[in-house]
């Protein structure tokens, strides 16, 4: 099992998608989730809607390049597909993107870039499933649905999995961390979490 951190490994909320956040979890030796979007037809982090002075998305890139860690990039804006083709043209950085919306997940398939699909308790059918790399693993409400028998069907159906941890949701972790334990040997099950130091040594990773 793989651990990545959510909007980089931050000490406070302020530092949440930020260099330092990024640095810590490069540091660290874990890949991240963070948010994409665009302003003036560039790409930058941000998790709402750009004002100005966010992140470049290419420093992100430039950042990670050559660690082999993973990026997980959450994409919240509409016609991003052909921007982050380019982004990651000449990368080596293993990632993959998600949430994007119906239409938009057509475009990243046609476009041939790595996606996760979907799967949670209000979204019980992720879409496009043959054609997704992965599939990401989340949950609105009560997260007991999330049990190894069902991450395996979606490993034996050839997909990657990464799991929500449930402090995303301000709920108590530990009984999902509990349950992903007998998993730790699978190397495509990724755990992203707020708390990354905590559950690597939770799940004696």
């Amino acid at each position: 099992m793989q651990i990545i951190s959510h909007r980089g490994y931050w000490k406070t909320a302020e530092e949440k998608n930020s260099r330092a956040a990024f640095a810590r979890t490069l540091e660290a030796g874990f890949g991240t989730e963070t948010d994409v979007r665009d302003l003036a037809g560039q790409l930058v982090v941000a998790h709402d809607p750009p004002k100005g002075g966010e992140m470049r998305w290419r420093e992100v890139v430039a950042m990670f390049e050559g660690s082999s860690l993973p990026l997980a990039v959450n994409v919240k804006s509409d016609g991003l597909a052909p921007l982050l083709l380019q982004a990651f043209a000449a990368s080596s950085i293993p990632w993959f993107a998600f949430d994007m919306s119906g239409p938009q997940t057509v475009h990243f398939a046609n476009q041939g870039l790595p996606f996760y699909s979907r799967h949670s308790d209000i979204e019980p059918e992720p879409i496009l499933y043959e054609r997704a790399a992965g599939i990401w693993l989340d949950s609105f409400t009560d997260d007991q649905w999330i049990r190894p028998d069902l991450i395996r069907r979606h490993l034996d159906a050839g997909k990657s999995v990464c799991i929500v941890s449930a402090e995303l949701h301000e709920r108590e972790p530990q009984p999902l961390w509990d349950r992903l334990a007998e998993l730790k040997g699978e190397a495509r099950v990724t755990l992203c979490t707020d708390w990354p130091e905590t559950a690597k040594a939770a799940l004696d990773l």
